[in-house]
């Protein structure tokens, strides 16, 4: 089951993946749960989300290096 749906607001951590997008609004554009039907051999197990940023910009990443856009803190 994954944590994250189609159209849901989300940003990468800080300290992760793509330091340069971290606390940047995404969207969830794809959700890849079938891992044997989708192989993304360079992540670990788990969910893999596409998201896309406001730019247009898309890419894939595993669901730990993401959070809820409404749990961000800016400070």
């Amino acid at each position: 089951m994954s944590k994250f749906d189609y159209d849901d607001s989300v940003f990468i951590k800080p300290n992760s993946v793509f330091p340069e997008r971290a606390k940047t609004l995404a969207s969830v554009v794809g959700v890849f749960e079938d891992r044997k039907r989708w192989v993304f051999p360079e992540f670990p197990p788990g969910v893999i989300y596409t998201v896309e940023f406001d730019d247009g910009v898309a890419v894939e990443v595993h669901e730990s290096h993401l959070s809820a856009w409404a749990s961000r803190s800016d400070g």
